[in-house]
């Protein structure tokens, strides 16, 4: 099923509006630690839900302590959310940690290791 304007519309505002809260919302020193990205919004047809997808570049501790502040303020991000957007009903906003950059990062380094590889057998291969 197709999404309608409006959901699109409204991931978008939601998009926007959470990165400023990211950014200026939080006093949780933890949160702050590592570097967090929105890689994407999922709205639900009935704008009941809301899936933010994200990206969060540091060691697994500051991982866990990053998803433990947002989960602790959600309360908070859906309250200022919905101030913010001044919707009727304020979507369930849940945080989900998107693992694509990551798995990105890991083929990079495979292929830039069989580069290498294929360099050192060529110059091997070269020298007899």
């Amino acid at each position: 099923m197709a999404e309608s304007r409006r959901v699109k519309r409204v991931a978008a505002l939601i998009r926007n509006e959470m990165g400023q809260l990211l950014l200026n919302g939080i006093s949780d020193l933890k949160f702050h630690s590592a570097m967090v990205t929105i890689t994407d919004v999922e709205v639900s047809g009935d704008l009941q839900h809301c899936k933010i997808f994200l990206s969060i570049f540091g060691s697994e501790t500051e991982k866990k302590d990053v998803l433990a502040a947002l989960i602790s303020s959600e309360s908070f991000l859906k309250g200022e959310l919905g101030r913010r957007l001044q919707m009727r009903r304020v979507p369930e906003v849940i945080f989900k940690l998107d693992k694509g950059m990551e798995k990105g990062m890991t083929v990079l380094n495979l292929l830039d290791q069989l580069e290498e590889e294929r360099k050192n057998k060529e110059s091997h291969t070269t020298e007899f």
